[in-house]
């Protein structure tokens, strides 16, 4: 869904703009959250930290990525 905002206050513009830039966040994404933050709802994102550095080591998952670059894919188109 497409929304065209129109009329944004200038220090509006400003603030919206500076915290796009400060969080690295597009102006879109930053825009859609202070709407929703404004009607008082929570937009619930996925926080991964909990599986952060939680890689395992596979050696038969390793083994079987190394045999898949060995593949000829060209015969198979």
């Amino acid at each position: 869904m497409q929304y065209t905002i129109r009329g944004v206050p200038p220090a509006v513009d400003v603030a919206l703009r500076k915290r796009a830039r400060v969080t690295g966040k597009s102006l879109n994404d930053v825009v859609i959250e202070a709407l929703a933050e404004g009607a008082g709802i929570s937009l619930q994102r996925r926080n991964l930290d909990d599986i952060a550095g939680t890689w395992i080591e596979d050696k038969a998952f390793d083994e079987a990525i190394a045999a898949q670059d060995q593949i000829d894919w060209d015969m198979w188109k």
